[in-house]
């Protein structure tokens, strides 16, 4: 919630907006999703990815719910528990992927305990790919995000650090590509363009602090523009 200087209340529209998990007030806007998809990566590496919009993590399980699911090969006695969901998957899905394009982890990522000895698990993903604009800039650069006449920023997500070796490389040493794994979430970019028609942030260590020292680092942000509401204050 945002207060003009003329003492209305100004209140960003439901209607198309989302925020990433993080952000204060996440659950109380929806938006309308060009695509759904369900990925299940039984081991290894799952990848979510949008060809349109940017990802909006809607429900996640590591665990096991069935005796059917990445069976093969597997003994019965790892495929006989089928109550083992923790509920605290689907909120590091959120934290890493919501607002990327692309999002790729591995179990260990997602695991903060094993729920079940012995069981063989399995991350089970169900994300939306939702409309935004979506912009990278690299580290020492400056990030500018517009938005039209009347209309306000509201952003959806963003990272800061390096998730692949081929964005913002020109003229980098391999030394400073090849950590590939040090993408961390910041709310730093809500908290200073949410509700602004324009807004500018410098992709730098001094903002965002050093998720690995060493990596050359950009800045990813996805976010929507909309038009506020105005409200009168109550008496």
């Amino acid at each position: 919630m945002f207060c003009s200087g003329l003492g209305a209340k100004l209140l960003l529209a439901a209607a198309g907006l989302l925020m990433a998990a993080g952000f204060s007030g996440a659950s109380e806007y929806t938006v309308t999703a060009l695509s759904t998809h369900r990925v299940i990566a039984c081991d290894y590496i799952q990848r979510l990815s949008c060809d349109s919009g940017v990802i909006s993590v809607q429900a996640a399980l590591y665990g096991r719910t069935d005796r059917q699911t990445c069976s093969e090969g597997r003994p019965p006695q790892q495929l006989s528990d089928t109550q083992c969901s923790p509920q605290d998957a689907v909120d590091v899905l959120r934290t890493s992927c919501d607002g990327r394009k692309v999002c790729e982890l591995t179990a260990n990522d997602v695991r903060t305990s094993d729920p079940c000895l012995g069981i063989h698990k399995y991350l089970d993903t169900t994300y939306n790919c939702v409309p935004a604009s979506h912009s990278v800039t690299c580290e020492h650069s400056v990030e500018h995000l517009q938005c039209g006449e009347g209309q306000v920023i509201f952003v959806i997500g963003a990272n800061y650090g390096r998730h692949d070796s081929s964005t913002c490389f020109y003229q980098r040493p391999a030394s400073q590509l090849q950590n590939v794994h040090c993408s961390r979430p910041t709310s730093k970019v809500a908290e200073s363009c949410n509700g602004k028609r324009s807004c500018a942030i410098k992709a730098s260590n001094s903002v965002f602090g050093d998720p690995c020292v060493g990596t050359y680092k950009y800045l990813e942000v996805a976010y929507r523009c909309q038009y506020p509401v105005t409200e009168p204050l109550e008496n």
